[in-house]
């Protein structure tokens, strides 16, 4: 059943309270200009996905939601924590955010008393689990939202956007996200995604950035409504030096709800070529062409960047090519034997046999090569190498899975492929901005200073 959600500012707009009038000739004053705001992200490794922890109704309650990189509109059980809280509002199902072009999702209370999952003339929305695909269909709130303000170096006190619009879902659509969490957190393309809210209240860039850490205790973090700086211990601004390439929107989404006239909410790059040890990889270089769609005025990348998927997964005919490719490169230049694999992966190696280096162990790097020959996203040997130690296996694995021959994405980029980079989705100028290891820099996601006297 087609949907179409309408942008969102109009709706904040019509529900804010209306302006107080004065009698004073002189102009008001002007508004402090807002701070950009931050969240921390905390890896769970038993199920290799990332939570992001923000603030919610008043007074503030931290909750811990899965980071979705593709997810269109946030959601949060609200039905086991009693969800009672004043602050919370509904929409109704004529205010602009809620009436689509195609269908009109709206909801009323016949036997059940009214609260935050039941009210009559309610918008409804459709919240749905990434992992297992399974849909709800839902009553859409409006509370407040807290995050901490930050100048780019440290965290500051927790700031409110009062009308953050999110759906309620059901305890069950929680189903194999990280133990202790609430929801799903939104960072995809959509005028209703987190950052785009935050950005649009506070008057703030559309510009948010992940550093995803991999550390068992340490947080990264991501930036909202800031294009820098981002320091990090030892005072260092990974703003800088990025490489830039556009962001591609894909016409078709892979979720179970399809949305009229709306892109997917994922994010594609055009990745034109891979190398491996600097050595171009022979591969049907089709499957990760671009292509441009007269209907939409967008373009198709093949590939995209994920943060539920743990592991970087390629197309089956790619997969054999680059897996080929490192196989002889490791053999060659740093003279290591393959070992027997260990699942997921196919290509593993004796850690005995493997160095280490600033940028983890020494293997062939692998590049993935943008728009020219000089743009590419360099993967070192701590983002490639998964540590397996288990039943008498001690083993670097090479982190790259099989996506299968008929894979949406040519290459869908990872968690692990992901970490310990810097990247920056700048929404304003549709561009991507990476960093490739920060290791090499000198540091890492999980150096941000999170210090602050002031929590709430």
């Amino acid at each position: 059943m087609p949907i179409h959600i309408i942008f969102l500012a109009a709706a904040i707009i019509t529900l804010a309270p209306p302006p107080t009038l004065s009698l004073s000739t002189s102009p008001p004053p002007s508004p402090p200009p807002s701070s950009p705001l931050l969240a921390p992200i905390q890896k769970d490794h038993t199920t290799l996905r990332y939570t992001l922890s923000v603030y919610l109704k008043t007074p503030p309650q931290r909750l811990d939601l899965l980071l979705h990189l593709g997810g269109r509109f946030s959601w949060v059980d609200c039905y086991s924590g009693n969800y009672s809280f004043a602050t919370y509002r509904h929409i109704p199902c004529n205010f602009s955010v809620c009436v689509p072009l195609d269908s009109l999702a709206c909801s009323y209370c016949y036997d059940r008393p009214p609260g935050p999952t039941c009210s009559n003339d309610t918008c409804e929305y459709f919240p749905e689990n990434p992992l297992t695909r399974k849909v709800g269909l839902e009553d859409a709130l409006l509370d407040a939202l807290g995050l901490p303000s930050t100048d780019g170096s440290s965290a500051g006190r927790v700031d409110v956007v009062p009308d953050f619009l999110f759906s309620c879902a059901k305890p069950d659509l929680l189903a194999e996200f990280p133990k202790g969490t609430s929801g799903l957190a939104a960072l995809g393309f959509s005028n209703v995604s987190l950052p785009v809210q935050v950005a649009e209240a506070r008057s703030l860039l559309r510009c948010f950035s992940l550093c995803l850490s991999g550390s068992w205790s340490a947080a990264g973090v991501t930036f909202v409504g800031t294009a820098g700086p981002y320091n990090f211990l030892p005072g260092i601004d990974l703003s800088k030096g990025l490489t830039y390439t556009p962001i591609l929107l894909n016409p078709q989404g892979d979720t179970v709800i399809t949305y009229a006239r709306e892109p997917a909410a994922e994010y594609y790059v055009g990745v034109t070529a891979v190398r491996v040890n600097g050595k171009v990889v022979p591969l049907n270089a089709t499957l990760l062409k671009t292509r441009g769609d007269a209907d939409m005025q967008i373009g198709r990348g093949e590939t995209l960047i994920s943060t539920v998927l743990p592991y970087t997964a390629l197309q089956t005919s790619i997969f054999r090519a680059v897996t080929q490719a490192f196989a002889r490169e490791a053999s060659a230049t740093f003279n290591l034997t393959t070992i027997q694999p260990v699942k997921p992966f196919s290509l593993c190696y004796s850690a005995r046999d493997v160095g280490v280096t600033r940028a983890g162990p020494a293997v062939p790097a692998i590049d993935l090569v943008m728009q020219s020959e000089d743009v590419f996203w360099r993967v070192f040997g701590a983002n490639l190498m998964v540590r397996i130690q288990r039943k008498g296996t001690d083993a670097w694995c090479l982190g790259l899975v099989d996506g299968g021959a008929e894979a949406r994405a040519a290459i869908v980029i990872g968690g692990h492929q992901v970490e310990d980079n810097l990247l920056q989705f700048d929404l304003g100028s549709m561009r991507l901005g990476f960093s490739s290891s920060v290791l090499v820099r000198g540091t890492t996601c999980a150096d941000f200073n999170f210090t602050t006297d002031n929590h709430t």
